[in-house]
């Protein structure tokens, strides 16, 4: 080899070492406002060596993706809690978590150990509490000040002034207003078919009273600030985001209790990324990170200040919501089992096809 090709090779190998690695991508796939812009930002002037990539996503959209493509293609999922168990057992998507690089310590234990109880296989834990909430009644106190059950929302004096969503919330809600407990009835599908029937025909009898049924908070929120509405079924967060707009707008915990969910951070099967991936989990939980996610959320952080890390006016319309009683008596979502979602869906579709006769 000449002395001119060596030094070509040389330098060559010194501009290859000299050169930055390329950033690592880190993709999440979470729900809408659980990665605001400057929670991503300020991460990345920490990781220079990470870019994160967000996909906005539901409970039944991560499943399906994550199934259609055997737990591949994102590397941090953020399902509820009550959404993981069967969907590992059934199309294994997820893996376990490596609990030693997670700094559990600075989450409410008993968020940690009800999450780990929910989603631990053959002894492996597969997933971290990040935020909770619950799902009940947004009222509008001025129009509807009586509303505080389920049944509310059937009411024939709030004619074509109600909403709800058509997912599994509803029929869970309107099941404990029958007088049923249908996570009590979870291992025993006739039992559970015959509920579902029971508040199928109550949501099909339902569609003369209700004005629309809203897909997201944004849809929720346009409804019910412009007067359309009165009464909805609603996440807590929207709620909170819209009392100080209007503070007769307000939460209300149903008489048969709330439901509540604690949203996960899950780790896909495929996922490339996992050390990207607890960074991001130790990230998001420091005190004035999570601030900014509360802020953009609405939801309260699974760390035992979560209320008080909350932004002035939703810590105010979470105080205005509930009291101690109230929290008692939450209905924490159980683990789905098996094919139940798919009895699920069937009942949903049959009240959406009667909703547009």
């Amino acid at each position: 080899m000449n002395r001119s090709m060596r030094a070509i090779l040389a330098a060559s190998a010194a501009a290859l070492l000299a050169a930055p690695a390329s950033a690592e991508t880190l993709r999440l796939m979470t729900w809408g406002s659980y990665a605001p812009e400057e929670v991503i930002q300020r991460f990345e002037e920490e990781y220079p060596d990470i870019d994160v990539e967000v996909t906005f996503s539901n409970n039944e959209e991560m499943i399906a993706k994550l199934r259609a493509t055997g737990g591949t293609g994102y590397d941090l999922a953020q399902p509820s809690h009550d959404r993981v168990y069967a969907a590992q057992v059934e199309y294994n998507i997820y893996k376990p978590l490596d609990l030693s690089k997670i700094d559990r310590d600075v989450m409410t234990p008993n968020l940690v150990e009800g999450v780990e109880a929910n989603t631990t296989i053959d002894g492996e834990v597969y997933s971290v509490p990040h935020q909770w909430g619950t799902t009940g009644l947004m009222v509008n106190k001025a129009e509807a000040p009586d509303a505080s059950t389920w049944g509310a929302l059937c009411d024939p004096a709030y004619e074509g002034r109600t909403s709800m969503r058509l997912r599994r919330t509803i029929l869970l809600g309107m099941a404990f207003d029958m007088g049923m407990n249908p996570f009590e009835l979870y291992d025993d599908t006739e039992a559970y078919e015959d509920m579902l029937e029971q508040v199928t025909e109550k949501l099909i009898d339902c569609k003369s009273v209700i004005k629309a049924y809203w897909n997201g908070g944004d849809d929720l929120s346009a409804l019910i600030l412009s007067g359309e509405v009165v009464l909805s079924e609603s996440w807590d967060s929207t709620a909170f985001k819209i009392y100080s707009e209007n503070e007769d707008i307000v939460f209300v915990p149903p008489e048969t209790g709330a439901l509540a969910w604690i949203d996960t951070f899950t780790i896909p099967r495929g996922g490339q990324a996992d050390d990207a991936a607890y960074k991001w989990i130790n990230f998001v939980l420091r005190p004035e990170i999570v601030e900014l996610m509360s802020a953009s959320t609405g939801a309260i952080a699974a760390v035992p200040n979560g209320i008080e890390l909350l932004p002035e006016d939703k810590r105010a319309a979470v105080e205005v919501a509930f009291d101690q009683s109230d929290i008692d008596n939450l209905k924490f979502f159980a683990n789905i089992p098996p094919g139940i979602e798919d009895l699920e869906g069937i009942a949903l579709e049959r009240i959406k096809a009667a909703s547009s006769d």
